[in-house]
């Protein structure tokens, strides 16, 4: 059974910031930058992402901050995803969340650790 979140079929602005950990105001900001980032907005003028955004806001996540890339060079790694098809595109979104993924288990175990003295 999974979480809550992963059931979630739209998420507003600040459950993004908690699930993705990158602050509203940077996901304002590359909601300017990145073209295919473009969360909904509901009647409210509020942003609602869908599951899809939310991969996207990782898989920039992880090019600007892990792959160290620039804005540029982020925003020529996605559009030659998305040139190579929804595919590609998948493939990069998922490996963000795998990664995502990975780094909660590693810091999961790394506590139990810590907890067990060794």
């Amino acid at each position: 059974m999974g979480s809550p979140a992963a059931e979630k079929l739209y998420y507003r602005i600040g459950e993004v910031e908690q699930v993705t950990g990158v602050p509203s105001y940077v996901l304002r900001y590359w909601e300017a930058e990145f073209k295919l980032l473009r969360p909904k907005k509901n009647p409210a003028g509020q942003r609602i992402y869908r599951q899809r955004d939310v991969d996207l806001v990782r898989r920039i996540k992880q090019l600007l901050y892990d792959e160290r890339l620039t804005l540029e060079g982020a925003k020529k790694r996605l559009a030659q995803e998305a040139r190579r098809g929804p595919v590609q595109l998948e493939l990069g979104l998922r490996e963000a969340a795998y990664a995502h993924a990975l780094r909660g288990i590693r810091d999961r175990l790394r506590a139990l650790r810590t907890r067990l003295g060794a």
